[in-house]
């Protein structure tokens, strides 16, 4: 069963989310310790200078690698990780990439069921979609579940959402 979640309505793009590849993106979030950790804040330059001094340093105490050598221990361990692990993704990028119209003030989310979930847009900005548990597809309760910011909901998270819509 694959299910594509189309974003409609009141905004300037029309777009189709399929959760199954979000698996493949490099900002899918590690459930299991996304709403544990501490949350740093991006400073680039400083992510920059300390990669570079742990590769700098790496090099002197045990000679250069070749980026193959480097990589393998990490995909092995990539691998497993997305053989058991829970993951979501962050709205933010997609529902922003839709443009909402100037006229829109929220958003809502329809489920399987017919029901309907309204956020603020901003508030919408914020949100999660949990795509995989376990390993696994959501399968006959997903294609996704929608997540509050805090977790909150991650045990009893709106499942079955079926469609974005702005308003």
């Amino acid at each position: 069963m694959m299910l594509i979640i189309p974003i409609q309505g009141k905004c300037k793009y029309r777009i189709s989310l399929d959760p199954t590849t979000w698996i493949f993106d490099d900002r899918k979030l590690d459930l299991n310790t996304y709403f544990t950790q501490e949350k740093e804040t991006e400073d680039g330059m400083s992510d920059y200078i300390k990669s570079t001094s742990k590769h700098w340093s790496r090099e002197l105490m045990e000679g250069a690698k070749t980026q193959e050598e480097l990589e393998k221990p990490a995909r092995k361990f990539k691998k497993q990780e997305l053989l058991t692990g829970t993951f979501g993704i962050a709205l933010e990028p997609f529902l922003k990439n839709a443009e909402a119209d100037e006229d829109a003030e929220a958003i809502v989310f329809a489920d399987k069921d017919g029901g309907e979930h309204r956020f603020p847009i901003e508030e919408a900005y914020g949100l999660l979609f949990q795509f995989s548990r376990e390993g696994k597809p959501l399968g006959e309760e997903g294609p996704a579940f929608l997540l509050l910011p805090d977790g909150s909901n991650m045990e009893d998270p709106i499942k079955g959402i079926r469609s974005i819509i702005f308003v």
